[in-house]
This record gives C-alpha cells, structure tokens and sequence, in this order.
C-alpha cells in the first residue's frame, strides 16, 4: 500500500519560493488524486491544492493559494510537488501530501472529487517577514 513521505520544506523570506515534494512508496501514483493539505498552529488543517489526473480540471486550489502555489507530478519518479511561489507569512505551517487508502477505517476529507484519508508525516515551512 502507498506510503508518503514529504520534503523540502524549511525556513523561506516572505515572497521567497519552496518546492515541496512527496515521494510515494508502495504503489504507482500516476492515477491516483493527491492532495496537499497544511496546518498552522491553533488552526484546522487546511486544503491548499488537488490534482486529479481524470478530471478535466487536473488542479484545483483554494482561493488562498490560487496563483502562488501549483501542483504537479513526475510519474517515473512517483513523486507529486508543490510549488510554493511569493509566500506570505501566513503560510507558514505544516504542510502533508495526502491520499486514499481503502485500507485506511477512516472515512477522511472528501473535497473537489477526491477523498483524502492519509497523510505523510509533514514537513515544515516557515515563512518570515
């Protein structure tokens, strides 16, 4: 079964870039939807991008992104990324990739047609003023 594991976060300058990436381990990605979620502390863990190779509309962000971060993968890799661009503070957070399991119990997040109930570890970004 899919194991994911995140990378490339770190400390950024706001307007400073990051490209995070997830490595998968256990499967073939190339069809699955995979989604990148963040948590802040004190806040709930937020949705920040899709990517669904079926569907016509193949990423999908959350207005509060749109424009800044892109999603996109490298198949004979198995690794999905997420390009962060003119990052702001308040992006600082946890950041995990995320998929579905049908192992998994719990039923999870269901947003933009996909299904999310695991998450890799997480890594962190920080962006400061």
């Amino acid at each position: 079964q899919v194991q994911l594991v995140e990378a490339g976060g770190g400390s950024v300058r706001a307007g400073g870039s990051l490209r995070l990436s997830c490595g998968a381990s256990g499967a073939t990605i190339s069809n699955y939807c995979m989604g990148w979620f963040r948590q802040a502390p004190g806040k709930e863990r937020e949705w920040v991008a899709r990517d669904l190779p079926s569907s016509s509309r193949r990423t999908v962000y959350p207005d509060s992104v749109e424009g800044r971060f892109s999603v996109s993968r490298d198949n004979a890799k198995n690794t999905v990324y997420l390009q962060m661009n003119n990052l702001k503070p308040e992006d600082t957070a946890m950041y995990y990739c995320a998929t579905y399991r049908a192992s998994v119990s719990e039923r999870g997040v269901s947003t933009m047609g996909c299904r999310f109930n695991y998450w890799g570890p997480g890594t962190q970004v920080t962006v400061s003023l």
